[in-house]
């Protein structure tokens, strides 16, 4: 029996930091500093033999995720729902973790943990109707509605806003393809993170 397939990671080459071109390690390193962690993840590692779709995907998710007016922890509970419902493994354990990070900013409890509490009234009402929204958007969008959009309206997200959710559920819908086509495994650091 051939041990590299046990221990095989990915479907795509996972190139690591020290073996990626000069190109690539520029995005690792804008991965890195952005995201403000110590480490590449597998979810670029897997990419990482082709630049120019590195280049991209990154681009997109820097500015959909990290970039605009929806607080960064909405986003990172929105992908993180959506990823659980889809049970993509990858990236519902990765995200559920970032928004975890976050979870001083909806309360002081130092135990509180946001993705353990989705529906709790401690979530303001409308992350939880944005939350249920973009999720449905992500997994149906055919069956999003204007009741849907001037929901989030009432709930006090303008058109702009409303426009930078719903790019989540693209934004997540990339992500979880990515993840789960690739077979990529959760990284070390993050298993580490959640110990």
């Amino acid at each position: 029996m051939n041990t590299a397939i046990n221990t095989k990671i990915s479907r795509f080459p996972i190139v690591s930091y020290e073996e990626a071109t000069p190109e690539v390690k520029a995005i690792y390193d804008d991965t890195k500093k952005t995201l403000q962690i110590p480490f590449v993840l597998n979810w670029f590692k897997c990419q990482g033999n082709n630049a120019t779709l590195l280049a991209g995907n990154w681009g997109k998710l820097k500015s959909t995720l990290m970039l605009g007016d929806v607080p960064n922890v909405l986003k990172q509970l929105i992908i993180y729902n959506v990823s659980k419902n889809r049970n993509c493994e990858y990236c519902a354990h990765a995200h559920g973790i970032f928004a975890d990070s976050m979870s001083s900013m909806i309360s002081n409890n130092e135990n509180f943990r946001v993705t353990e509490n989705l529906d709790s009234p401690i979530i303001p009402e409308s992350y939880r109707k944005a939350i249920k929204i973009v999720t449905k958007a992500a997994l149906n969008h055919a069956q999003v509605s204007d009741k849907d959009f001037e929901d989030l309206q009432e709930a006090g997200f303008d058109d702009l806003e409303i426009q930078e959710l719903m790019a989540q559920a693209d934004l997540v819908n990339m992500l979880n393809t990515i993840a789960d086509v690739s077979g990529i495994k959760i990284d070390n650091e993050l298993m580490e993170a959640n110990a």
